[in-house]
C-alpha cells in the first residue's frame, strides 16, 4: 500500500469516527430500534475504545453464548480446582482463568473479541452507513467501504450484530465439551486416591 493511499484511508477513518462522535455528543442517534442506531453505537464504541459496550448490540444468541462460556469453564474450573493434581490444575486453571472469573458475558466478549481480532476487524472497517436492507427480522447495514454488517432484531426490540455469533456459539459448544471431559477425568482422579 502507497503511503498517499494509507493516509486517505487513515483520514477516512478519522472522518467517519469524528461524524459518529459529532452524532453522538447532538443527541442525535437513531434508536437502537434501528439497525441504523445499533450499527451508529457499535460504530461509537469501537472509536472510544470501549467494546465492552458493544456487547448490547450483538443478537441474543451470541450474548446468551457469551454467558454460556463464562458458565461451564467457572464450573469446570471449580471441579478442576477440587480434584486435579498438579501440574495439571495449575495448567487448566490458567487457561481457564480469562472466562472462568469473568463478571458477566460482556467480560467474555471483551476477552475473545480483543485475542480472536474482532475488535481490529470491526476498528478497521466501519464506515458511514451507505444504505440499510430490512427484511422482516434481518437487516444488512451496507458501509460507505461496501462492508456488509448483518443484524437481527432481538426479542426487546433492539438489533443486534451477527457477524459472530458462530464463533461465539463454536467457543460455548467447545466449553460444554471441555466441561465433560474436566468432569470424566476428576472422577477418574477420585477414584485413583
Amino acid at each position: 500500500m502507497t503511503r498517499r493511499r494509507a493516509i486517505a484511508w487513515g483520514a477516512a477513518i478519522a472522518g467517519a469516527l469524528a461524524l459518529v462522535l459529532v452524532v453522538v455528543k447532538l443527541g442525535r442517534f437513531p434508536p437502537d430500534t434501528t439497525p441504523e442506531g445499533a450499527y451508529l453505537r457499535i460504530a461509537n464504541s469501537i472509536g472510544v475504545n470501549d467494546p465492552r459496550a458493544c456487547f448490547a448490540y450483538l443478537e441474543d444468541q451470541a450474548q446468551h453464548a457469551a454467558y454460556t462460556i463464562r458458565d461451564y469453564r467457572r464450573k469446570a474450573s471449580e471441579r478442576i480446582e477440587a480434584s486435579y493434581p498438579e501440574p495439571e490444575r495449575a495448567r487448566l486453571l490458567e487457561q481457564y482463568r480469562a472466562h472462568a472469573m469473568a463478571e458477566d458475558g460482556a467480560d467474555v466478549w471483551v476477552d475473545m473479541a480483543t485475542k480472536q481480532g474482532f475488535v481490529a476487524r470491526l476498528r478497521r472497517d466501519l464506515s458511514g452507513i451507505e444504505k440499510v436492507e430490512v427484511t422482516g427480522e434481518r437487516a444488512t447495514v451496507e458501509t460507505a467501504r461496501g462492508t456488509r454488517y448483518p443484524f437481527r432484531r432481538r426479542d426487546n426490540g433492539i438489533w443486534g450484530l451477527t457477524l459472530f455469533t458462530a464463533d461465539l456459539v463454536a467457543e460455548a459448544e467447545r466449553a460444554a465439551r471441555d466441561w465433560d471431559v474436566v468432569e470424566k477425568a476428576a472422577l477418574d482422579y477420585e477414584r485413583g486416591r
